[in-house]
C-alpha cells in the first residue's frame, strides 16, 4: 500500500524533471546557439568575446569583439568603414554633411554630427556611447587621454599620411572592427581597381608635372609629393610639381611660377580664392598649366578630404578623364 502511494509522486517528480529539461534548451535556442554546432562553435572564440591588441600611433589597444557604435574623427575613417558595410554612430563633419562625398554618405547613412574635427565635443562623443573611438594623430593627440576614458581609442596619422600610409592606416580600421579578412579582400579589389585606372592614363601624358592645390581667399596650399593627393598622383605615374617633405606648403605666385605645373588641380574652399587676384598678374600666365589650358577644379572633399580606398578611386578616374579630355 505505501508503495502505491509513493509511485504517483515519483512520477510527479520525472515529469516535472522533463518539463524543465526541455525549457532549458529552448532558452538555448532562443540565444542563437544551436546543440548540435555547440562542440565546434566553443573550439572557437565567440565573435562578442574575441579579444585583439590594436597598435596605433600613441600605443596599443585592446578590443573586444566587433564594435557596434563607432565614431570616427576625420573624413577618411568614414571613407574607410563605408567600404566594410559598417555605419558610424558619430562624424566630425565640420558641421557640414557636404563635406561628405555622396558615395560614403549613402553607405554610412544616418549620423551625428560632431562638429568641428579640430574642436573635439567630448560630452557629444560621450553621450553616443561608443565602443570604439578613431581619432587622427595631429588634430586629437592632445585629448587622446580622454577620449580613451570614454571609448577603446586608436589614433593614426591620417592628416599627414600619403596614398601608401593611408593603406596601412585602412588594414588597421578593418582589423580594429573585427572585420580583417574583409578588409584585405576589399583592399585587393581597390588594387586591382587603381591599375585599372592607372592603366587608362595616356601615354603622352606620362610624367606630366602636375600640382593638387587648396585655395582658399588668403593661400594656395600645394599638395607636394609627400601628401595624400600629390603621392597618389604619382602613384598613376604622374610627377608632383612640389618636392617637399612638408605636406602642405602654402606657396606665393612667385614660386608657383618656377614650380611650373604642367597641370593643377584647385580645390575651392570658397566662390572666391586667391587665384581669382593671381590671374590678373601676368606672372600668372607663365604658368604652363595655364598657357596649356590645363587649370581643373575639382572637389576638395574628395581629392582630400576622404582619404581612403573610395576617395583614391573617384579623384584618380576624374584625373585620367580630365587629362585625356585636353
Amino acid at each position: 500500500m505505501r508503495a502505491r502511494l509513493l509511485l504517483p509522486g515519483f512520477l510527479l517528480i520525472f515529469m516535472v524533471s522533463v518539463f524543465l529539461s526541455g525549457c532549458g534548451t529552448a532558452t538555448q535556442n532562443a540565444q542563437g546557439t544551436a546543440p548540435a554546432a555547440a562542440t565546434h562553435t566553443e573550439s572557437t572564440p565567440a565573435a562578442s568575446s574575441e579579444k585583439r591588441v590594436i597598435k596605433h600611433e600613441l600605443g596599443e589597444t585592446e578590443i573586444v569583439g566587433k564594435p557596434t557604435r563607432i565614431v570616427v574623427m576625420d573624413f577618411s575613417f568614414a571613407d574607410a568603414l563605408a567600404t566594410l558595410g559598417v555605419a558610424p554612430v558619430g562624424i566630425s563633419d565640420d558641421s557640414d554633411a557636404n563635406l561628405i562625398i555622396p558615395e560614403v554618405k549613402e553607405k554610412v547613412g544616418t549620423y551625428t554630427s560632431l562638429g568641428s574635427r579640430y574642436e573635439p565635443n567630448m560630452e557629444l562623443i560621450s553621450s553616443l556611447a561608443p565602443d570604439l573611438i578613431i581619432a587622427d594623430l595631429n588634430k586629437h593627440k592632445a585629448v587622446y587621454d580622454k577620449l580613451k576614458q570614454i571609448a577603446p581609442t586608436i589614433v593614426l596619422n591620417d592628416h599627414q599620411a600619403n596614398y601608401e600610409h593611408m593603406l596601412a592606416n585602412y588594414t588597421v580600421i578593418a582589423d580594429a572592427v573585427g572585420m580583417k579578412e574583409e578588409g584585405k579582400k576589399r583592399l585587393d579589389e581597390h588594387q586591382a581597381k587603381m591599375e585599372a585606372i592607372k592603366a587608362k592614363l595616356p601615354k603622352t601624358d606620362a610624367k606630366l608635372k602636375v600640382l593638387p592645390a587648396v585655395v582658399n581667399p588668403t593661400g594656395f596650399f600645394a599638395h607636394s609629393n609627400a601628401s595624400y593627393a600629390g603621392s597618389l598622383m604619382e602613384y598613376l605615374g604622374l610627377e608632383d610639381a612640389a618636392k617637399s617633405e612638408e605636406a602642405y606648403p602654402k606657396t606665393n605666385l612667385e614660386q608657383l611660377v618656377a614650380l611650373n605645373p604642367d597641370v593643377l588641380f584647385l580645390m575651392k574652399t570658397g566662390d572666391k580664392t586667391i587665384v581669382d587676384e593671381w590671374k590678373t598678374n601676368p606672372l600668372w600666365q607663365n604658368i604652363n598649366a595655364v598657357k596649356n589650358g590645363k587649370v581643373f577644379e575639382v572637389a576638395r572633399n574628395k581629392w582630400a578630404l576622404s582619404r581612403g580606398l573610395i576617395g583614391s578611386e573617384l579623384s584618380s578616374e576624374e584625373a585620367v578623364t580630365l587629362l585625356s579630355s585636353k
